[in-house]
Parts: structure tokens; sequence; C-alpha cells
């Protein structure tokens, strides 16, 4: 019998060491080719295993051709094997400075693009969940269609009709992987390579990112109290096919797109046959007045697609968006969304969805409306006490994070000074495709839990800026 010696410390599953330990002697040449090995009731009772683990480690070196078994014969070594390398453990991959936009981990102070996760009602979305595994019948192990959902795609239609004045039926709904997979089936549907593309200037990076990735000629157009400026767009580029807006709440500074704009930007999407992509990506939440209506819902010849998402209202561990497109434009969306397998979990659709109809959805949205105007308010006014008059703040009428320009001073190095404190602000500088810049931070006031907690960021970042 060979000596064997296991390590139950190690991460390395008993099964994997013993097969680790019978290619190494077959490598050293103490097990020769024909040498018959131990039955796997004896090596199991010699090393006080479960048969089972020495089975596995067994089949794993059969199935990689280390072993013949034999039946009755017993299993032994493969005749005429070549010599095996022995394997050498591999160094540690070398850690990488790169840094993804969304690392995994918890949030940190004043991080923006998250709902308030702490309010969000955990108990009633696990229980809704659970009530969609056990009764999710064969539809729920098959592949999702592409297109989403049926019950949620009626679900967002009937949702969007009401509260977002958009009048569309199922079919012109898509739900898709986050907002970033919405750009991915338009520009795979409707962009050809070198097409041009209006962005507001500044302007949210990720559709940026995404939209150059698509090989879109970026024209980047000023935004001003009114939002776009349709006039500049025109002037610069009068034939771009794409032109890509947030009109409810500009991303990032905040303003909404006046309606004479409005009508001016569809005027020129209709004159030249153009598409205008409007991402509504927070219109959930405005704090004074009434809630704008969307572009879409004033778009009358088909030139509007629209794009919203769960992950600003609920979470966004959900990565579910929706993008609206004319009707005309079903099929050719249907297409490339089943040649993208544009496939979102079953069952956290089917979540969302009911989540929709039973009327939870509604009630989340009016507590969430109250409960982020508090915690702007609180975070205001300690970003106000701490530094007066040397920053601007302009709490516009809607949105889940705040602009704060700064007079003095780099902010890409004052955000990366607060992200190494726990404080994760976003350079405004970094929005702009351009030259001309303005100089501020980006924060999330949404996860603010107490006066107190504001009090003490607002502290940490007062620090930072003086330090």
């Amino acid at each position: 019998m060979l000596p064997f010696t296991l390590d139950r410390s190690q991460s390395e599953p008993i099964y994997r060491q013993l097969y680790l330990r019978f290619r190494e002697s077959i490598a050293d040449g103490r097990l020769r080719p024909g040498d018959r090995v131990p039955a796997v009731r004896a090596l199991a009772a010699e090393l006080n295993l479960a048969r089972g683990t020495v089975e596995a480690a067994y089949q794993l070196l059969i199935g990689e051709g280390y072993l013949i078994a034999r039946g009755a014969a017993g299993t032994v070594v493969t005749p005429h094997l070549p010599p095996v390398p022995t394997p050498t453990p591999r160094a540690p991959l070398a850690s990488t400075q790169y840094q993804p936009t969304h690392s995994g981990e918890l949030p940190l102070a004043l991080q923006m693009g998250l709902p308030a996760l702490d309010a969000f009602p955990r108990k009633l979305w696990t229980r809704l969940a659970g009530r969609q595994l056990r009764q999710a019948g064969l539809e729920g192990l098959v592949y999702p269609d592409p297109r989403g959902h049926a019950p949620l795609r009626a679900a967002i239609a009937t949702y969007l009709g009401i509260s977002r004045g958009i009048t569309c039926h199922p079919e012109q709904v898509f739900v898709c992987a986050g907002y970033r997979a919405c750009l991915d089936l338009i520009s795979h549907t409707l962009m050809r390579p070198g097409d041009t593309c209006w962005l507001e200037e500044p302007g949210y990076f990720m559709a940026r990112n995404a939209l150059l990735e698509a090989g879109a000629q970026l024209v980047p157009i000023p935004v001003d109290e009114d939002g776009l400026d349709v006039a500049q767009g025109i002037a610069r580029a009068p034939d771009a096919r794409f032109a890509v807006v947030t009109p409810t709440h500009q991303s990032p500074l905040g303003m909404s797109l006046s309606l004479p704009r409005r009508l001016a930007l569809l005027d020129w999407a209709n004159r030249r046959g153009s598409w205008v992509i409007e991402d509504d990506y927070d219109s959930e939440y405005r704090y004074q007045g009434k809630p704008l209506p969307a572009l879409k819902s004033l778009d009358q010849q088909g030139r509007v697609l629209y794009t919203g998402t769960f992950s600003k209202v609920l979470f966004p561990g959900l990565r579910l968006a929706y993008l609206v497109v004319p009707a005309e434009q079903s099929a050719a969306f249907a297409r490339q969304a089943d040649r993208l397998h544009n496939h979102c979990t079953h069952v956290l659709q089917a979540t969302v969805c009911a989540f929709l109809q039973e009327g939870h959805f509604a009630r989340h949205l009016k507590k969430m409306r109250s409960l982020y105007a508090l915690r702007r308010r609180w975070l205001v006014e300690a970003l106000g006490q701490q530094f007066g008059g040397r920053v601007e703040i302009n709490p516009r009428a809607g949105g889940m994070h705040l602009v704060v320009g700064i007079r003095e001073g780099n902010d890409i190095e004052i955000a990366r000074r607060a992200r190494a404190v726990g404080v994760a602000v976003e350079p405004l500088s970094e929005w702009y495709l351009g030259g001309a810049r303005r100089r501020g931070v980006v924060v999330g006031f949404t996860n603010i839990v107490s006066v107190e907690q504001a009090r003490r960021v607002a502290e940490r970042l007062g620090g930072i800026l003086e330090g």
C-alpha cells in the first residue's frame, strides 16, 4: 500500500488531494504502468474515508486515462502510459489596478445610483419570490422568452400608460438586463458603425462608453437651465441619426427638458428620420410639483426609444430594465433580442410582475418619495452648515443625487481622497466629453439614514476639501 497523507484543513477537497497523490506517484515512478492499485473499499478503510470519496478520485483518474478498470481483475495503472509531468503549483495571480464599475461590495457613504437599500421591503419580496418558485411550472425551467416574461411586459405597458402617459402594447416592450443591455439592443438593431449621435454635455458616462464601443461618433451638445440645447445640436450635427437625452432629470445636473425643447427635438427627429433614446432613469422621484410626462408620450411619429429601469426604484441586484420601441420596429428588435440571447432570470421577472400587479410598487414609490425628500434635506442642511458659501448646491425638483459645485481644487483628486476615507463621490468633470468642464462632485443621498450620519459625512467631506 502506498503511503498517502491527506490534510483535512486544506481548502482542496479530499477526493482532489487523493487524485493528486496518485498522479504524483505515477509521475515519479512509485506507481508504474500496469501496477494494480488498491480496491476502493480497501483504500477507504485504510485512510478512514467514505467509499464515495475514493470512488470520486478513481473516476477522475480513469476519466483522464491514468487508470483502467478491469472488473474483477481490479484497477491498474494504464499500460504504456507516457511519462506524466508532476503538476507544479501555480504562482498567485498578480493583483491588478483595474477598478470595476460595480464591485459587488456594500455601498459607501454618498454613493450615487442606488435606492435606499435599508428601506426596501425584503420580507415582502422574499414572500413573493418564494410564491413564484412554488407555483412555477415548466415555463420556469425552459429558456425564457428573450423579449421578456409576457405578463411582466403587459404589466410594464399598463404602468407606463398610467404613470408616464405612454401608450404602448406589450409587444413593444422588451425586458433587458440593465440599461446597458437596452443600449446594446438598440445599437445592434438600428445603429451602424460611424453613426453620429448627440450626447448631453455633461452626460451619463455609462451611456457614453456603451455608444463609443458600438462605434458611434459622439457629438457633445451643451445643456442649460432648459435642458439639451436642441438648436446647438442642429448647428453642430444636423444629420445625426441618434440623440440620447435624460429629459425628466438631466443626468447629472438635474434640470428638466422644457416643453419647447421637447417639441423642437421631436420635430428634428421627425424631419431627419433620426432616433431619440429617452433615458427616464429616475422619473418616479419628483419632490416639487407634479411628475412630468415622458418625452415618449409626445411622440406621434414613432421616433423615441424609451428606456426605464427597476434598478433605481427597487434594487440594483435585479439587473432589470425595459425598452419601449415603436410598433413598426417590434419585429426587428425581437430578432436581435433572440440573437443576443437577451435572457433575464424568469423568477425575478415573475416577482417584479407580482410586485407591480398587486399594488406594492405604487405603495413603495409613494413611501420612497417622502423618505428621499427627507434624506435630501438632511444632507443639504449638513453640507450648508459645513461649507457655507464655499460650495454651490442647487437642489432640483427631483432625482436621487445632488451636484456640489466647488470653487477650488481638482474634483478628480477630491473624489480619490474621499473614497480612501469611505465616501464615494463622483467627479463632475468626468461626465464631460468636450473641453470646458465644471468642477464639482456628484453625491447620492438615498442611503443617508439619519441627521447624525449626514453631519458626519459632511464633516469628512469638509476635511477633504479643506485638506
